[in-house]
């Protein structure tokens, strides 16, 4: 796909490292800013697939930084300002090693778990009697390791990470109130847009002055799943699917192609026609979760187009 971008290879002014995750490239600047962006890659099981989707970085860095606006008040972020529309720039942080991953409702990793029998997520009970999407009595913390390049990220129990010295028991205190609280504005917009949020992760990271702060995405179709309210009551007596925002599609579809990220599984092929499919349900994604329309960004040379942007906002 000519009008995406997979990969970047700028040399910045400053320019210390630069740092390749699976959907975002973060070019560290004097050691002072981060300079974030996110690409078209499509990441599933850990696995990022060979073709971007067209818009895709655009879409999850607009939806990422209007989410921080909407929660700065709560809790602090990392960001300051957003030169492109597939660049953040923000202040350098040192990451924890833990996503922090709430769940309000009983779905995806957490259903195939309790599927397999399992009571227990992450050192949490989960209730008897549950059927696959149901709400959980009040909603709870189940976090992951953060994974290096490649690699899966591993449930992980509270007790773990203080016994392990991964995070300090005062830094995780906090970590668990900042998540609590961004979870429940998360809930609160989603339902003004008629939206359920099931579950998100949330990552953070410290400044050099030693302040906590949220990083990386949030409340994007990447890092939460959402369903859609209305007739959600209905489908669940009915045991049917429920109708939902979220890159699950992209899982199932894999899924029923075989392929779960497993040892020796091929990625089934992407047609163009199913990617620019992809690229839709995206699309809708951004409208429904933030109430506005979306505007394609030139992408007739989106690597000249992001460098240019950069180099204005370092130069000021």
């Amino acid at each position: 796909m000519k009008n995406t971008i997979t990969n970047t290879n700028y040399n910045f002014p400053g320019q210390q490292s630069v740092y390749k995750g699976k959907v975002r490239e973060v070019y560290n600047i004097n050691d002072e800013l981060l300079v974030m962006i996110a690409t078209d890659r499509l990441s599933a099981f850990d696995v990022v697939m060979p073709k971007g989707i067209p818009f895709k970085g655009q879409i999850l860095n607009q939806i990422a930084t209007q989410m921080m606006k909407a929660t700065e008040d709560l809790v602090p972020n990392w960001l300051i300002a957003t030169p492109d529309p597939n660049v953040a720039v923000g202040h350098l942080c040192e990451p924890f090693k833990v996503e922090m991953v709430i769940r309000g409702y009983q779905s995806g990793h957490a259903a195939r778990e309790y599927k397999a029998g399992k009571r227990m997520l992450c050192g949490v009970a989960m209730p008897e009697g549950m059927k696959e999407n149901d709400k959980f009595p009040e909603p709870i913390i189940t976090p992951s390791t953060k994974a290096d390049n490649g690699e899966h990220d591993e449930d992980i129990s509270r007790e773990e990470i203080l016994a392990k010295g991964i995070v300090s028991e005062e830094d995780y205190l906090v970590l668990e109130d900042y998540t609590r609280k961004l979870f429940q504005r998360g809930t609160e917009i989603a339902a003004d847009r008629g939206l359920i949020l099931v579950d998100t992760k949330y990552e953070f990271g410290k400044t050099k002055d030693g302040k906590i702060v949220l990083i990386d995405e949030i409340h994007t179709p990447d890092s939460s799943r959402y369903f859609y309210a209305e007739g959600y009551e209905e489908r669940q007596a009915n045991e049917e699917p429920q109708k939902q925002l979220s890159k699950e599609f992209v899982r199932q579809w894999l899924i029923s192609n075989g392929f779960q990220g497993k040892e020796g599984q091929q990625i089934p092929e992407m047609s163009e026609e199913y990617i620019n499919s992809v690229s839709d349900r995206y699309i809708e994604l951004f409208e429904n979760i933030t109430g506005t329309t979306f505007e394609k960004a030139d992408v007739s040379d989106i690597q000249s187009r992001i460098e240019a942007n950069v180099l204005e906002y370092l130069k000021g």
